[in-house]
């Protein structure tokens, strides 16, 4: 086993994924479930999450390219998505959406927005499909790969299954406050996503 590869790939799926920056995104989302439902929404979006990212290890690089769709595509339309998404945290969600009891459904919850855009998000899709595809030849080190980002999404849930001590310290108020501004930095990651995708597809200096 190559360990120095496998603390990279740590690294990297660490970063993408931001299981500490999944905190305040489940936090908000969360606001108005039971701590029962809360940790239904906690386990089923890590459940949704392995099943995107597994599929992404194991056909994302075939899929795109059976699509003729390119990464940088790719990547540009995550980013709309996750800026759509950062919006909604920002303005926060009034009484009148007509989306509200939605919102209240921790299944729904969990696989939007918390397992996508949030725990899955395209940056998390785009790494699993590039460390896998370079060892596309090797099954076993896709495995480890596999077992890596496994590692990551425990490590996610831990994080969030704390969460509600955390937000009953904070209250309703400490809870919106942190839900704008993770808003603002998740859109502020969206806009370098599709900047450094542009870029790219232009072959201009990085950003």
């Amino acid at each position: 086993m190559n360990w120095a590869e496998r603390i990279q790939e740590f690294v990297t799926l660490w970063v993408v994924i931001d299981p500490l920056g999944t905190l305040p995104v489940f936090l908000a989302v969360t606001a108005g479930l039971s701590a029962t439902d809360r940790k239904k929404a906690a386990f089923i979006s890590i459940l949704v999450s392995f099943g995107v990212l597994v599929f992404f290890a194991l056909a994302g690089n075939w899929l795109l390219r059976s699509m003729d769709v390119s990464i940088e595509s790719f990547q540009i339309a995550g980013g709309i998505v996750l800026f759509l998404f950062a919006l909604t945290m920002i303005h926060g969600r009034g009484h009148s959406d007509p989306h509200a009891q939605a919102e209240t459904n921790p299944v729904e919850i969990a696989i939007y927005p918390l397992a996508i855009p949030s725990i899955a998000s395209p940056g998390a899709m785009l790494a699993a499909a590039v460390l896998t595809d370079n060892a596309r030849h090797d099954f076993p080190e896709r495995i480890m790969t596999i077992a890596t980002f496994s590692l990551v999404l425990l490590m996610t849930l831990a994080i969030m299954l704390v969460a509600g001590p955390l937000g009953r310290l904070i209250g309703r108020g400490g809870a919106s406050i942190i839900s704008r501004v993770m808003g603002m930095i998740l859109a502020a990651l969206a806009v370098d996503l599709i900047l450094s995708a542009t870029a790219q597809w232009l072959k201009l200096p990085p950003i």
